[in-house]
């Protein structure tokens, strides 16, 4: 059971409608600033959508950046990096890149095509239910604490949500998908190398890389 007596499964149930609620918010926004100049438009929209995350996970972005460059492959001095509330260079140059990606992305989905703006949310907290199920986080306190806890019937049938939407959404669906496991797989693998698994700035970037991904697979 979840909190306040909610069966487990209703509560991840919910959470994948939040992320659909995010999404849909998105295309609202796309619909009603559709009348302005393309470019404007694809400003305002990422605006929006770094707004409706609170920048958490570019935060998570910023910092495993700079873990990963400055930890020289160490694995305390990576942890140790990831806990600096201070953003270096690597942290700005990955903020920027990825600000600069979704923006070209949203911009070569003109007109910009909802699958991608509900998709992407979704997957990448689909993402997220992935790896608590599948890889060890590996500090007992922070952000990401919670997630490792919730249960792997729940966060399964959350996944099974994910993929049932993605498969409705057709072809560009299939593409949004296979990109998200594909990034998922690398940036895992990254993870298990350096810090024997994950903490809730690497969940971050990762929610931030999949969201690219599957905007730029369904641009394809």
């Amino acid at each position: 059971m979840g909190r306040a007596g909610i069966p487990d499964s209703v509560a991840v149930a919910a959470a994948a409608v939040r992320s659909e609620c995010g999404g849909g918010l998105l295309w609202a926004a796309a619909w009603l600033l559709q009348a302005l100049p393309v470019p404007l438009a694809a400003g305002l929209l990422l605006a929006g959508w770094v707004a409706l995350s609170g920048a958490l996970h570019l935060d998570g972005l910023a910092d495993s950046a700079d873990a990963w460059v400055g930890g020289l492959g160490d694995r305390e001095r990576t942890l140790a990096i990831m806990k600096d509330p201070r953003c270096g260079p690597a942290g700005v140059v990955a903020l920027v890149l990825m600000l600069l990606l979704k923006y070209a992305a949203l911009l070569s989905l003109v007109p910009i095509q909802g699958a991608s703006l509900l998709l992407a949310p979704l997957l990448a907290r689909g993402a997220l239910s992935l790896l608590a199920l599948t890889t060890p986080y590996v500090r007992r306190d922070g952000l990401g604490s919670a997630l490792p806890a919730a249960p792997r019937a729940a966060c399964g049938y959350g996944l099974a949500l994910c993929v049932l939407f993605a498969a409705l959404c057709g072809a560009a669906g299939w593409r949004a998908l296979a990109a998200s496991l594909l990034v998922f797989w690398l940036w895992r693998r990254a993870g298990l190398r350096r810090i024997g698994g994950w903490t809730g700035d690497t969940a971050g970037a990762l929610a931030e890389l999949v969201e690219l991904a599957v905007l730029v697979a369904v641009s394809l």
